[in-house]
């Protein structure tokens, strides 16, 4: 599809609005000031108990279930803060019995830059933090680490101590409050889409780009099958 797409020079592009939450956009401004040194750990959490089936009833007959559904989200962010992986290693768990897929899944990314990135997905986690829709992340760099906590709020930590700062979703009238973070996320993300149209220039989330995203899905689920890593392309 996308070299049809460019053999036609027709614009394709993926609405891929995770990446574009207020508060992740604030923590890769962080990592970018270079605030806390080169990168060399970090972890993603997207870990609640919400009842995705009571609203979505089909994603219970998904025989892949969690790494497509929010694996492809928040393995996009991990590329937005991180950049390419060079080595995947996955393990998935099915906790609600009465679904075809996987609704648990840890995955190890060696980046390309050497970092160490862990993405935890769970819909089958009681946690005290169990605040959908939110994801949480915590990076550690040479000179300090940031953490984008419970509520939104970001902490900033180096030798000078913690800095921090609240980073909350723009609330629209027309917007559910109870997804905000998602919502506002969506308008971000089309105003890149309007954007690339007006200009020329390609989007942030092109299908293109998009395609790495889907090739760690992939492998994610190679690797659980095989129980090894898989190197990425």
């Amino acid at each position: 599809m996308i070299a049809a797409c460019a053999a036609e020079d027709v614009p394709f592009s993926v609405h891929e609005n995770w990446r574009w939450q207020t508060p992740i956009r604030e923590l890769k401004r962080e990592l970018d000031s270079g605030v806390i040194g080169p990168v060399f750990r970090a972890r993603i959490d997207y870990c609640n108990s919400f009842p995705v089936f009571d609203n979505q009833p089909f994603l219970k007959t998904l025989e892949q279930f969690i790494l497509t559904d929010m694996g492809s989200h928040i393995l996009d962010v991990a590329r937005f803060l991180f950049g390419e992986a060079a080595q995947l290693y996955c393990q998935a768990h099915q906790i609600h019995r009465d679904i075809a897929g996987e609704d648990v899944a840890t995955v190890m990314l060696r980046m390309q830059s050497g970092a160490t990135v862990i993405v935890n997905l769970s819909y089958a986690s009681r946690v005290e933090h169990d605040r959908f829709p939110e994801t949480f992340v915590h990076v550690e760099g040479e000179l300090g680490s940031v953490e984008l906590a419970p509520g939104c709020w970001l902490h900033v930590t180096t030798e000078r101590g913690t800095e921090t700062r609240h980073c909350p979703p723009r609330v629209y009238s027309w917007a559910d409050p109870r997804y905000a973070l998602v919502h506002s996320g969506m308008v971000n993300c089309h105003a890149d889409l309007l954007r690339a149209l007006q200009t020329g220039v390609a989007p942030e989330t092109s299908a293109a780009d998009n395609l790495k995203t889907l090739r760690l899905v992939q492998a994610a689920y190679d690797s659980a099958q095989q129980q090894q890593a898989v190197r990425i392309l």
